[in-house]
């Protein structure tokens, strides 16, 4: 199952030989792994199954997020594959960050296919694609970098949010120029994004969008109490829910998405009703066990959540997931391509866009994709919540993101984390 270890070495094996593991288990419930004495201790008695299995949490996905962090460090030793290719000189740069749970399918789908390709192409790529967990600082320190000089960019970049793209002093002023180019053919997008609610393609023709993460709600039904089960969005800024609620601060592009949504529909107040509704941060992947109550501190009703985590959810939990009747809010798996030597790009956007990425967003991660050919398997019904292009090209997205922010943390009480 796993390529490091085996599900049944202990978790001191694991810890012993992976130490950057230790943190993702102390985030997970396994807090006394960080005392060395009670790791080599206690950690030689139990399995990684028989810990996972005690705290009911879902072992192929922890598995998963266990291999992102050891990733990040070390090249696999099974595949080949490395946290970063280096770039070497390659006719072709692509660069960005990719969701953590499809990061390793998606990189070994895209390994084969450059082995399958190297003869008809011709020409290289270098390309550096990282977990989402690692942020982009890196890639906006090369675009300031570049200074003006189109040239001295990536000819791809693949990013979920907001954060990098529509940043006047970042990509915003190369998108003004002209520099990007929306190069995958594709006039109609999945009927899931392209129908009377919604429609994700950019009528510039500059941005293309590959998938989308997307936010719901998990309610906790024995935190909930007397109150109804919310609905919506705007369920949530009732004052039955000041101070219930954790939001997704850690997870910076879901976070930013999920103001930026919540202004356009809802305005400065839908924006302060959330932040007096929040209760604490959370990061996703410690929401499946946000039931459990430590230390007297107050568990959160209702949890903001990308989609994905929920399938880690017991069905022993009191947790249950909830699709708000106006839409999941959504943060757009961007794919940004430059137009200059769009015959050398175009077979790379095309893998990006096919069928076959698409089934491994949309099956492996859950992360809905925009190709016509994929079935995301919604429930009927399911509607996202989605900015428009128009609000987008109309406003300054990037100062949005930092004052509906402020706006947050202000209604909040608190400082920004």
């Amino acid at each position: 199952m796993a390529r490091y270890f085996e599900i049944t070495d202990t978790i001191f094996d694991i810890t012993e030989k992976y130490p950057e593991t230790i943190a993702l288990f102390a985030a997970n419930g396994f807090e006394n792994l960080n005392n060395d004495f009670m790791r080599q201790t206690l950690g030689k008695t139990i399995s990684l199954q028989m810990a996972l299995a005690s705290r009911k949490i879902n072992a192929e996905l922890f598995v998963q997020k266990l291999e992102e962090v050891i990733e990040q460090s070390r090249p696999a030793v099974s595949t080949g594959l490395s946290a970063m290719k280096k770039k070497t000189g390659g006719d072709i740069r692509i660069e960005g960050v990719l969701p953590c749970p499809i990061r390793l399918p998606l990189l070994e789908k895209f390994e084969a296919w450059m082995d399958s390709q190297k003869d008809s192409l011709g020409y290289q790529a270098d390309y550096d694609l990282q977990a989402a967990s690692m942020g982009l600082d890196s890639i906006k320190e090369r675009v300031i970098a570049a200074d003006g000089d189109a040239g001295a960019l990536s000819d791809l970049y693949l990013s979920a949010g907001f954060d990098l793209f529509f940043d006047k002093k970042l990509m915003g002023r190369y998108k003004d120029a002209g520099v990007f180019e929306d190069i995958t053919g594709i006039e109609r997008l999945n009927p899931d994004f392209d129908n009377d609610g919604i429609s994700l393609k950019d009528p510039r023709n500059q941005y293309s969008i590959i998938g989308v993460v997307a936010a719901i709600f998990m309610v906790n039904a024995s935190a909930l109490g007397d109150r109804p089960f919310p609905e919506s969005w705007s369920d949530l800024m009732k004052p039955e829910f000041e101070n219930s609620v954790s939001f997704p601060m850690r997870d910076l592009d879901m976070f930013n998405a999920f103001l930026l949504h919540i202004h356009r529909f809802y305005g400065d107040e839908g924006v302060e009703k959330m932040g007096r509704a929040l209760l604490r941060s959370m990061h996703p992947a410690q929401m499946v066990k946000s039931h459990i109550q430590r230390g007297g501190n107050t568990v959160p009703a209702v949890t903001v959540t990308p989609y994905f985590f929920t399938k880690m959810i017991d069905a022993k939990s009191p947790l249950r997931p909830v699709w708000p009747k106006d839409g999941a809010i959504i943060s757009p798996i961007f794919l940004l391509a430059k137009s200059q030597n769009k015959h050398k790009i175009k077979p790379f956007v095309d893998f990006l866009y096919s069928k076959e990425v698409g089934e491994i967003l949309s099956s492996n991660g859950k992360f809905p994709s925009t190709n016509p050919l994929v079935d995301n398997h919604l429930e009927p019904g399911r509607k996202f919540m989605w900015l428009g292009w128009d609000y987008i090209h109309s406003h300054d997205i990037s100062e949005l993101m930092i004052s509906t922010e402020q706006l947050f943390y202000d209604a909040a009480g608190k400082e920004s984390v």
